[in-house]
C-alpha cells in the first residue's frame, strides 16, 4: 500500500512538474512604451514594445501597435531596454554538498546588476551541476559557460596527462579550458593541440616558459588580465623573476620597449585573440589605494564578513611589504589603461571581465567598477556595452542565440531608467530584466539583496 502511495505522490508531482514547466513555456510577455537600444548599432529605437513568448522575442512593435491577446503587460514607460551585460571572468564559488544556496546568493548579486552571462574561470564539478540547475529553472541565474579545473604547472604533471586532462574536461561537458602559469612548452603545446582536437576553448594567464607570442601563435582563445604583454617588451628574461619584477610584472613596467606594442597588437588580432581586461581587479588588489578604504564600500555587506576580511588581509600583505606605493603602482595602471586602448583601437575584441568576486570585487557591482575603468581608459559607452553583450556571443560563436535585441533571439535584456550612451551610471538601478522569456521585477531583484545582506550580518 505505501508502495502504491509512493507512485501516486510519484506521478502527481510529475505531472505537477509538467503543468509548470508548460506553464513557463507558453509565458507571454509585451514590455510596452520602451527605447530599445538593440546593440545592432548605437542606434536607439523610440517608443517601442517587445512582444515576447517561449522565451524568444517575437516581435519589436511600435508602442501604439496593437495588443496580442493573452498577454502579460510590462509597462516600462520611458525605460530604456539593451540584452544586459556580463562576466567573463568569474570564480564561482564552489560546493561539495547538495547545498547550493552560496552559489545561488551569488547568481542573484550578479542578475541585480544586470548580469545575464557569466563565464567562470576555475572549474569544478558542482558548475556543471549549477548550469543542469538553473537550465531547468530550479535555480535562478544567469546562462553560466564554465571552465575546467586550472591546467598548470602544479596540476599537468606531463605532456601526456595535459592531453589526458583536456580530453577529460570535454567529455565532462565543461565549455572551455582555462590555463594558469607554471607551464613548459612541451605540456603547454600538448595542450594546445588537444584542445584543437577535440575542438574545446583555451586560454587564460600567460606562463613564463611560454610567453605571450607562443600563447597566441597556438590557439589562446582570450587573454586574462593582459597577462603576458609587460613580459613581451621586455628582452632580459632574467629581469621576470617574481622575486624583481613583482606580481604580474608590474615592478618594470618602464622598462618595456613600447615601441613593439604595434606589433604586438598587429598579432594578437591576427591570430584572433579576445581580451578580458579586469582593470579593476589590478586598481584594487594591487592599486594603492589602502584596503580599508575598500572595506567600507557599501556593497561589502553582500559578501561574508569572513570573505571581506580575507581580502583585507591579501591586500595588507603587499602594503605591508612596500610594494602598493604609489610610485610603484601608478606607471603600471596608467600602462594597462593604455595597453586596452592600444589593444582596442588595433581591432583586438574585448570581453567584459572584472575578475569576481576576487579582492574587493563583490559580484556584479564589480562590473560597474570595470565599466568606469574602461570608460577611464578611452572606451566609448557603446564599445563597452557591445564587450558586455554583442562580443560575449560572438565569443562562443552564439551569435544566432543571444546579445542583442532581435527577432528570434532568446528573450534576455534588461530595463534600466535612462540611455546608457549618455550616462552608464543608469546601469547600477536595474528596474527590472528579462531572464530567458522570465521577467523579473525590480521588487525581487531588491528583495533578494536584503535577504543575502541579512544572512551575512547573521555570520
Amino acid at each position: 500500500m505505501k508502495t502504491q502511495l509512493s507512485i501516486i505522490r510519484l506521478i502527481g508531482t510529475v505531472a505537477a512538474m509538467v503543468i509548470w514547466v508548460s506553464t513557463v513555456k507558453a509565458q507571454e510577455y509585451l514590455v510596452k512604451n520602451v527605447h530599445v537600444l538593440s546593440m545592432a548599432s548605437d542606434a536607439v529605437s523610440k517608443e517601442k514594445s517587445i512582444h515576447v513568448i517561449d522565451g524568444k522575442i517575437k516581435s519589436i512593435l511600435d508602442a501604439n501597435a496593437p495588443t496580442p491577446a493573452h498577454v502579460e503587460i510590462i509597462d516600462g514607460t520611458g525605460n530604456y531596454i539593451f540584452p544586459g551585460l556580463a562576466e567573463m571572468h568569474s570564480h564561482i564559488p564552489t560546493t561539495n554538498t547538495d547545498d547550493f544556496s552560496y552559489l545561488e546568493d551569488t547568481m542573484w548579486l550578479y542578475l541585480a546588476n544586470g548580469i545575464l552571462n557569466v563565464r567562470g574561470m576555475i572549474g569544478h564539478p558542482s558548475h556543471l551541476e549549477l548550469k543542469k540547475k538553473i537550465d531547468s529553472g530550479e535555480i535562478i541565474g544567469p546562462r553560466i559557460f564554465a571552465a575546467g579545473p586550472s591546467l598548470n604547472g602544479d596540476s599537468v604533471e606531463s605532456p601526456e596527462s595535459g592531453s589526458e586532462m583536456v580530453k577529460a574536461q570535454k567529455e565532462a561537458g565543461y565549455d572551455h579550458l582555462k590555463l594558469h602559469p607554471g607551464l613548459d612548452m612541451p605540456r603547454f603545446l600538448a595542450i594546445a593541440e588537444t584542445a584543437k582536437e577535440v575542438d574545446i576553448k583555451f586560454g587564460g594567464h600567460i606562463s613564463l616558459d611560454v610567453g605571450l607570442q607562443n600563447s597566441l601563435n597556438h590557439g589562446y582563445r582570450s587573454v586574462e588580465h593582459m597577462d603576458g604583454y609587460i613580459e613581451a617588451l621586455i628582452d632580459d628574461r632574467e629581469r621576470l623573476d617574481p622575486q624583481v619584477a613583482g606580481p604580474f610584472s608590474m615592478l618594470l613596467v618602464e622598462e618595456g620597449d613600447k615601441n613593439r606594442i604595434p606589433e604586438l597588437v598587429a598579432l594578437t588580432k591576427e591570430r584572433g585573440a579576445w581580451i578580458a581586461p579586469t582593470l579593476t581587479l589590478f586598481e584594487r588588489f594591487f592599486g594603492y589605494i589602502p584596503a580599508d578604504e575598500f572595506r567600507l564600500e557599501p556593497e561589502m555587506k553582500y559578501m561574508p564578513g569572513i570573505q571581506v576580511q580575507q581580502w583585507v588581509n591579501q591586500k595588507k600583505l603587499l602594503e605591508n611589504q612596500g610594494m602598493l606605493k604609489e610610485e610603484n603602482v601608478k606607471p603600471y595602471l596608467e600602462f594597462r589603461e593604455k595597453m586596452l586602448l592600444a589593444l582596442h583601437q588595433g581591432g583586438v575584441p574585448v570581453i567584459m571581465s572584472s575578475d569576481s568576486p576576487q579582492v574587493f570585487n563583490v559580484p556584479g557591482f564589480s562590473i560597474h567598477n570595470e565599466i568606469k575603468s574602461m570608460q577611464k581608459a578611452g572606451l566609448s559607452p557603446y564599445e563597452i556595452l557591445k564587450s558586455g553583450s554583442v562580443n560575449v556571443a560572438k565569443y562562443f560563436e552564439m551569435e544566432d542565440e543571444f546579445g542583442k535585441i532581435q527577432e528570434g533571439l532568446s528573450a534576455d535584456f534588461v530595463m534600466v531608467s535612462g540611455n546608457p550612451l549618455e550616462n552608464m551610471e543608469v546601469l547600477r538601478e536595474v528596474e527590472g530584466l528579462m531572464l530567458r522569456g522570465q521577467w523579473i521585477t525590480k521588487d525581487k531583484l531588491e528583495e533578494e539583496l536584503r535577504r543575502i545582506e541579512k544572512k551575512n550580518l547573521r555570520k
